[in-house]
């Protein structure tokens, strides 16, 4: 009887020594280096500049220019002690979603802070037309 405490501990330990045996070296890869860059030195940038803002249709004049379609971008502020939104920030996300459309130029149709929005305690929009201005 008091071997069998014994036996249950020795099984314990080799059953879990079991569970962390490593993989066999057949379909390891070599280790990556955080350090090192692996990328092709041509590799582009997959994250697009923002597009040009233009706040009124005026600005536009005499430029060819392509509609791509509406574009908004904003920012929330959940609670009362997080910080208060940001109206450059929306402006910024709003021509982050234009490039993302193959963008370059944003019109500003406006921006706002609205408040009492299910799940922000005030939210910053701004919303405006995507546009493929050709120079």
């Amino acid at each position: 009887m008091r071997a069998l405490p014994g036996c249950l501990f020795v099984l314990l330990l080799t059953g879990c020594s079991w569970l962390h045996q490593k993989p066999s070296t057949a379909n390891q890869t070599a280790p990556v280096s955080p350090f090192q860059n692996n990328s092709p030195a041509h590799k582009t940038s997959t994250r697009p500049l923002p597009a040009k803002l233009y706040k009124t249709a005026d600005e536009l004049v005499g430029k060819p220019f392509r509609d791509l379609g509406e574009v908004s971008g904003s920012t929330c502020q959940v609670s009362l002690q997080d910080p208060p939104p940001s109206l450059s920030a929306a402006r910024r996300d709003m021509q982050m979603r234009a490039a993302h459309m193959k963008g370059n130029a944003v019109l500003l149709h406006r921006c706002e802070i609205v408040r009492a929005v299910a799940g922000c305690y005030q939210q910053a929009v701004c919303q405006g037309t995507a546009l493929k201005v050709t120079q």
